[in-house]
């Protein structure tokens, strides 16, 4: 079965009730059968392409999983944000977004893009600002080859591993400008930001969740070409490794890191990155385990300061979107990451094993071979939790 990535503890405090109710009192408590009843407000933001899509198949399994559980309600409330909201009212996003989403207890996010209509440095951008204004500095992206999927690879072995990736600076950031642009002397500046805060916190949480899985962890940077800001990573790397003597840890730079995750994926289990490097690892980790239609991943806060955010790596994929097909798996395991982080352990448990179960069985969308449509294949998910 599928390994949960260790996202529980404390649940902020519960508002609202039930999965797909519009509005409630804030702070109500339910009481069913002698137990606290936890209800969490959760943003749906479908946002492009098939974001929509994928998103209502998830729901779909939460809905489920909350009535066999009977121990929490999700309320949900739908952001319309995005490409057709931009024709509508001139903007991706209203202006007080930040401030709307502020009130959740966790994000759930579709897909964003719509390169037909607007360029992505418009519509992606404000997904970045959530990132970094929520201090979700943790990006958890876990990456597994469950059985009944094939890998592009001739012998992947045994590939179970997650990547952390920082998420509130480096690459990232938006530091820099242009000279003369549209010049023929046009110049641009495109700055990388690194903190010693910011990759000491995200070393150490990686370090702590390779104690809770197989005790090694990977550091990536390339610091033999940049020669600043991945030094600083190679330096901290360095001062608190120590405080780990359990856990065996190495660093590889970015391009070895790229090789090896095609040659030897199965030799890594905690893999800590910065956000650019992170990025493209995921990717190609996420297609030797049968595509970014299984791909998950999670922008967390850990302190719980701000809400979380859950959405799948593959994006909003134009080619495909309104055709009925996109792969609802990995927003669906999407799902299961935020019931984790909400504290609901066993309903996360269901809902991957459902998955795992479907993907065992070949109960698949025509991406991993199969011929089941979004719908018919959440059927299955759901006739596959108990």
């Amino acid at each position: 079965m599928a390994e949960p990535v260790n996202l529980g503890g404390p649940v902020r405090p519960s508002r609202g009730t039930g999965l797909g109710a519009s509005r409630s009192a804030i702070g109500q408590t339910l009481r069913t059968t002698q137990r606290i009843m936890k209800t969490c407000q959760i943003a749906l933001y479908p946002g492009d392409g098939i974001g929509g899509e994928v998103l209502a198949a998830a729901v779909r399994i939460l809905e489920h999983v909350e009535s066999l559980s009977g121990k929490f309600h999700l309320e949900t409330t739908m952001l319309p944000w995005g490409s057709d909201f931009y024709f509508e009212h001139g903007e991706v996003v209203p202006e007080d977004y930040l401030d709307q989403l502020r009130q959740f207890d966790a994000i759930f996010l579709g897909a964003i893009g719509d390169p037909e209509r607007l360029p992505d440095s418009q519509t992606v951008a404000h997904l970045i600002q959530i990132r970094q204004q929520f201090n979700q500095y943790v990006c958890l992206r876990p990456v597994k080859l469950h059985p009944g999927v094939r890998s592009p690879l001739l012998n992947p072995g045994e590939i179970d591993l997650v990547v952390v990736r920082e998420n509130s600076e480096g690459e990232y950031i938006r530091c820099g400008g242009w000279v003369k642009r549209g010049q023929p002397e046009e110049l641009a500046v495109q700055s990388a930001i690194h903190t010693r805060s910011g990759v000491e916190r995200i070393l150490r949480f990686g370090f702590e969740l390779a104690r809770k899985r197989r005790n090694q962890l990977t550091m990536i940077t390339k610091s033999n070409a940049l020669v600043y800001g991945m030094v600083l990573w190679d330096d901290i790397f360095n001062e608190i490794c120590g405080d780990y003597p359990d856990i065996d840890s190495r660093r590889q730079h970015a391009d070895a890191a790229a090789m090896d995750f095609v040659r030897r994926p199965a030799d890594y289990d905690v893999v800590v990155a910065s956000n650019l490097f992170g990025d493209l690892l995921t990717d190609v980790a996420g297609v030797i385990t049968g595509g970014l239609g299984l791909a998950a991943s999670c922008n967390i806060n850990p302190e719980r300061d701000f809400p979380s955010m859950f959405e799948p790596v593959h994006g909003s994929a134009p080619d495909i979107a309104g055709k009925g097909i996109a792969n609802p798996a990995a927003a669906i395991l999407s799902g299961a990451m935020m019931l984790e982080w909400l504290g609901f352990d066993h309903a996360a448990e269901l809902v991957r094993n459902g998955v795992v179960r479907a993907l065992e069985a070949g109960e698949t969308t025509p991406d991993l071979g199969g011929s089941l449509t979004t719908e018919t294949m959440t059927d299955h998910i759901l006739q596959h939790i108990d």
